[in-house]
Order: structure tokens, then C-alpha cells, then sequence
């Protein structure tokens, strides 16, 4: 019980990083995520949006009241970016993302380690 919670606490720790290290890059438009939102015909706007909904959805995992919305909004995010890859046959990319989304599922089912009604 306690380990899953250590474990847990760990696997929503990375995903917030993460989360804020990912949206920050596509909030400033670092040019590596320029290249990539500009292969599927988002601008500067659309990459900013992005980043700044995975950011919000990166803090908001780290209350219990918001968790489950942080959660979904981050792998909404991430799914986008896995049927671009899959949109434009990128088999590869979408491996990429595909473990980051996962490890949301994961976090949802483990629930968040301070809530109140935990019962894992």
C-alpha cells in the first residue's frame, strides 16, 4: 500500500516535469518543437495554446481536488500529438508519446497518493 503510493508519487513527480518541461518548450517556441508543430501546419499559436493547456494540466495534477482533470487534459495533449504522428504515418513518433500516455492511465488508476478516498 504504501510502496504503490511511493511509486505513485514518483510516476506523477516525472509527469509533471515533464509535462512543464514539454509546454514550456511549446510556449517559447523552441525551434526543435517549431520544426515538429510546423510539419502538421500548427503556427507559433497553435504550438503556444498547446503548451500552455500542458502546463495548467501539469499543475493541476498535483492537487487531489484537480488530479483527474490535469490528467485527462495532459493525455488529451499527448494523444493530439499521437495522431499527428499517425496522421502523417510516423509510426515511430507515436511510439515516442505512446509510454508518456500510457503513464497518465497509470497515475489515473493508481490515484493521487495524498486523496483521501485511495483505496489501492
Amino acid at each position: 500500500m504504501t510502496i504503490l503510493k511511493i511509486v505513485n508519487s514518483i510516476f506523477i513527480l516525472f509527469a509533471v516535469y515533464m509535462g512543464f518541461k514539454q509546454g514550456w518548450a511549446m510556449y517559447t517556441g523552441q525551434p526543435e518543437m517549431l520544426t515538429l508543430f510546423n510539419r502538421w501546419h500548427l503556427g507559433k499559436t497553435g504550438m503556444a495554446v498547446n503548451g500552455i493547456i500542458t502546463i495548467i494540466s501539469a499543475l493541476l495534477i498535483l492537487y487531489p481536488r484537480t488530479f483527474i482533470w490535469g490528467n485527462f487534459l495532459m493525455a488529451a495533449c499527448i494523444l493530439l500529438i499521437i495522431c499527428f504522428h499517425l496522421l502523417e504515418k510516423d509510426l515511430k513518433g507515436a511510439a515516442i508519446e505512446l509510454p508518456f500516455f500510457l503513464l497518465n492511465l497509470i497515475i489515473i488508476y493508481l490515484q493521487h497518493p495524498l486523496s483521501k478516498t485511495n483505496p489501492v
